[in-house]
């Protein structure tokens, strides 16, 4: 069973301050460069993986899809959604990524949020939903980018002529990784990138798409601590078709 450290309380108070959560997808600087790699949703049955408080379930529907089935280990974050969330064209459930089940050939598109890095056997999740996609159907998601996972240090270290570096630590050497965020020992999984690339196709997926998150100049302009993200990618943004 995975770690489910957002029902932490300590935990959930802090990442509920966060501007992504507070102001939604405008809150998240990628979430342009997300939307650029989405289909065209109308009429579309979505599955939402780590769907959180169900932003983006919510985008969804106001964009045309069918239906939404958004997934989350938290019982903290279900309740929030299911709060924010009117209709019943979108349905929330507690669910496990680690240990999940879904349909076969249901949804039209499987989208996740910085969830799957959270998730130890990647491979079985993405054959569960190639799975539950049907033919041509669409898996967009991001991810913590290994290089930042696997950074020694969790700030820049700057030399004596005042240049940034950030020290990548055993990047080679995949699994987990524990991190102090909000609360102390968050577990993560560390896969090289090309084990992610590698593990889609191995399940069936085509690759339609590969982004190395970096803010716009507008976006430093408006929050200059984004400039940092211009030292390292931060996030991974990939798509990706069943065959």
């Amino acid at each position: 069973m995975a770690q489910n450290i957002y029902d932490n309380p300590d935990f959930f108070a802090g990442y509920s301050q966060l501007p992504r959560q507070v102001h939604g997808l405008s809150g998240a600087p990628e979430w342009p460069a997300i939307q650029a790699l989405l289909p065209d949703l109308r009429g579309r049955r979505v599955v939402d993986l780590g769907c959180g408080f169900g932003w983006f379930a919510r985008y969804a529907v106001e964009h045309g899809a069918e239906s939404v089935l958004g997934l989350d280990i938290s019982e903290k974050m279900i309740a929030r959604a299911r709060a924010d969330t009117p209709g019943d064209r979108i349905a929330y459930e507690i669910a496990d990524l680690d240990q999940l089940e879904l349909p076969a050939d249901r949804f039209d598109l499987a989208y996740s949020a910085l969830a799957f890095h959270y998730v130890s056997d990647f491979a079985r999740l993405v054959q569960t939903i190639h799975r539950s996609l049907r033919p041509g159907g669409h898996l967009v998601f991001t991810i913590e980018h290994p290089i930042f996972m696997a950074a020694a240090h969790p700030h820049w270290i700057a030399d004596e002529n005042g240049s940034k570096t950030w020290p990548v630590n055993n990047y080679a050497r995949e699994g987990e990784r524990r991190t102090d965020w909000f609360a102390k020992g968050v577990l993560k999984y560390h896969r090289r990138l090309s084990t992610t690339l590698n593990t889609l196709i191995d399940a069936g997926f085509a690759l339609n798409r590969l982004e190395e998150f970096a803010p716009m100049p507008e976006q430093i302009a408006t929050f200059p601590v984004l400039e940092e993200e211009l030292e390292r990618p931060m996030m991974a943004l990939i798509a990706a078709e069943r065959r």
